[in-house]
């Protein structure tokens, strides 16, 4: 018999949360939201990652894998990953920016080398910020199983927005 499943998302306007934070320097505002002082963007609760280390430069995440990031192959979807990279190295970036100067990425490259599912457990999505000037930014990342097996690696490159 098949069973139905279902999730329930909140999240708080996500555009109040932007506003507070372009007031802070990137690394107090990635700091803030990993305190719980700003509630964190809506994509963490949607797809289930939290922000559990930071200092400049540096960002870990934390991502908890379950059968609703399946695909139909029987494994987490590589968009999980991404999104865990994507959003880990963008704040790495950001940790290095002053109050007011903004970013976005422009590219994301991801080498997958093991299949995650639900029974991997929580995974680390560790990124440092390799180069940050006046208009572009490089990052870099590993994500990792809860053994620290290498699970991807990935490189990112942002556009920076001064005023």
């Amino acid at each position: 018999m098949q069973v139905t499943r279902e999730r329930l998302v909140r999240w708080e306007d996500p555009l109040a949360s932007a506003g507070a934070l372009r007031e802070l320097s990137g690394l107090d505002a990635i700091r803030a939201v990993r305190d719980g002082l700003v509630p964190p963007p809506p994509i963490a609760n949607l797809i289930g990652f939290t922000i559990v280390e930071v200092d400049e430069g540096r960002v870990v995440f934390e991502g908890y894998p379950g059968e609703e990031h399946y695909n139909p192959i029987g494994v987490v979807h590589g968009g999980f990953a991404l999104a865990l990279f994507d959003s880990a190295m963008g704040c790495a970036v950001h940790t290095t920016l002053s109050s007011g100067v903004g970013y976005t990425t422009t590219d994301v490259q991801v080498r997958f080398i093991r299949a995650i599912t639900k029974d991997t457990g929580p995974v680390r999505c560790e990124a440092t910020a390799v180069h940050v000037g006046r208009t572009t930014a490089i990052a870099e990342a590993k994500l990792r199983d809860r053994d620290g097996r290498v699970l991807g690696t990935g490189t990112t490159a942002c556009a920076v927005f001064r005023p």
